[in-house]
């Protein structure tokens, strides 16, 4: 069974598809730490950002993997050709590399084999922007997440304080989140947009516990039929 969670540049996908997989016992995939541990490749080795066939190389031949920190049971440590890079695809170099990266066809086509390959090897919510839409559009459940941008750019601030890593300043999150949305949304491979049968969740002013309890309550719901 396939839980798909879209939606935009902190949500709260990451916290609410962890946390909603952990109470169904399932498994939870995060499709954006792959294009992001791309990204982080492709600075690190010195590849242009619009070097699409260098990228799509990238995305082909290196292992993407995830791994557990003790006592959690949803993977959190994300590795790249057998690097751990969990932290280093947080920083504001990578928020600013990711979109352009992601854009590339070559680079969506060979993380979403890729991320079919571990969706289909049992339960998962999977979050991302095109899960619904593209990777899994049979998904049992479809869910679109989102918030204001004042809302999402204040979590992520806050989030980059308790991580130490990335931009605490506001205003510079903000219109790195207004900048990515519109990359997203108006990019020609797999844009990011609502599958036309997916729940819409506007979390902004809403607890993260009150929005898992309604991905799991759909998940249930969708179980039973």
């Amino acid at each position: 069974m396939i839980i798909a969670i879209d939606g935009p540049s902190g949500a709260g996908k990451s916290t609410v598809a962890k946390a909603a997989a952990k109470q169904l016992g399932f498994n939870c995939l995060d499709t954006g730490a792959m294009y992001r541990a791309v990204a982080w490749y492709a600075l690190e080795h010195g590849l242009s950002l619009d070097d699409e066939p260098a990228l799509g190389e990238v995305a082909r031949v290196k292992e993407i993997s995830f791994g557990h920190v003790a006592g959690d049971p949803t993977p959190r440590r994300v590795f790249i050709d057998g690097t751990e890079v969990t932290d280093a695809i947080r920083t504001a170099q990578v928020d600013r590399a990711v979109s352009s990266v992601s854009a590339h066809p070559s680079v969506r086509e060979a993380l979403v084999d890729q991320q079919r390959r571990i969706g289909n090897a049992g339960d998962y919510v999977v979050e991302g922007r095109d899960i619904g839409t593209v990777v899994f559009p049979q998904a049992s459940v479809k869910v679109f997440l989102t918030a204001s941008d004042e809302e999402r750019a204040m979590r992520r601030v806050r989030q980059n304080e308790r991580r130490g890593v990335g931009s605490v300043d506001f205003d510079e999150v903000l219109a790195d989140l207004r900048r990515r949305d519109e990359a997203d949304s108006s990019r020609a491979a797999s844009p990011l947009v609502a599958a036309e049968d997916a729940v819409k969740l506007d979390s902004t002013g809403y607890t993260a516990d009150e929005i898992i309890e309604r991905i799991v309550s759909l998940a249930k719901e969708a179980r039973a039929l």
